[in-house]
């Protein structure tokens, strides 16, 4: 069968100090490797309740219980409580996950500023916040991050391009269907844009039926006969699979082994993509049923 990289984005300071070693756990009950992509600035999640007149967040909410998951403290940052800084207070739960033998990487510096700002910015911001992660990733880790995974899969044509200066060879930015190489003002990247192939299990759970119960079922069933036949990147948070959804995610490994696959990082996963074959596409932006707003989609 093929390989189901697994990709943790990790965006909160909850979720570092309580999801990171949840899954870490979780993870090696099955021997899976996974890739940790941290947010390593400031938590700053409580600014994210602005975007209650945002099309379609509201039935979003109503499906996921925000509060249990993310904890109300969590969400008066920024709000009632100051942002604390993630990457300071829990700078050694994140060494712990490659100290288990997983890939590490950057996920943002700022969550939600960056997500909800990104798209709209020049630039100069663009640069100064991703070069606040990538110190603060060398200062944590004593190297280079080989790796990126955009917050809310939200991104802007220089951000792309600061990918390439990095001299990252893949990252994971958008979502779609299978690997290509973006393109930027109809110049091509150096890097490989490997997107999350699989619906997220927040984007599934409240729809057609599915609960925590049985959400498992559905994702398996998108990786099972043909569709188990090519490689797929499932992203997962700290916040949930490593907290509430745990039994969820737990039901899910064990399913994917049953079916065959290998449980791997991106790095993994890059391995096996011939860069000859993939097609050049434009960084496009779309719709992504069960998630607000637009995000980087595969044309």
């Amino acid at each position: 069968m093929a390989r189901i990289a697994l990709k943790v984005d990790v965006d909160t300071l909850r979720g570092t100090r309580e999801g990171v070693p949840a899954l870490l756990s979780m993870l090696d009950a099955v021997q899976a490797q996974a890739t940790f992509l941290y947010s390593l600035g400031p938590d700053h999640t409580g600014w994210a309740l602005r975007r209650v007149f945002r099309p379609g967040f509201l039935k979003k909410v109503s499906r996921t219980s925000v509060v249990s998951n993310y904890g109300l403290r969590t969400l008066m940052y920024g709000v009632l409580l100051p942002g604390p800084d993630i990457g300071r207070k829990a700078a050694a739960e994140m060494r712990a996950a490659r100290a288990a033998g997983h890939e590490c990487g950057i996920h943002t510096w700022d969550h939600v500023y960056w997500q909800d700002n990104v798209r709209e910015r020049d630039p100069a911001w663009t640069r100064r916040q991703m070069q606040n992660a990538f110190a603060r990733y060398v200062d944590i880790f004593g190297e280079a991050p080989p790796t990126h995974g955009a917050a809310g899969w939200q991104m802007n044509d220089e951000a792309f391009r600061q990918i390439d200066d990095w001299g990252m060879a893949y990252a994971s930015d958008g979502r779609g269907t299978a690997p290509y190489i973006p393109t930027v003002g109809g110049v091509a990247c150096h890097h490989v844009q490997m997107p999350t192939t699989l619906p997220t299990l927040d984007e599934m759970i409240g729809v057609d039926g599915l609960t925590e119960d049985n959400v498992h079922e559905a994702v398996l069933r998108l990786t099972e006969g043909a569709g188990g036949m090519r490689d797929h990147v499932f992203t997962l948070h700290t916040e949930l699979e490593g907290g509430k959804l745990a039994p969820v995610f737990r039901r899910l490994l064990q399913g994917w082994r049953a079916q065959g696959h290998e449980l791997v990082s991106m790095a993994t996963c890059y391995r096996h993509i011939d860069r000859t074959t993939l097609p050049e596409l434009p960084v496009t932006w779309g719709a992504i049923e069960g998630r607000s707003g637009e995000l980087i989609i595969q044309p």
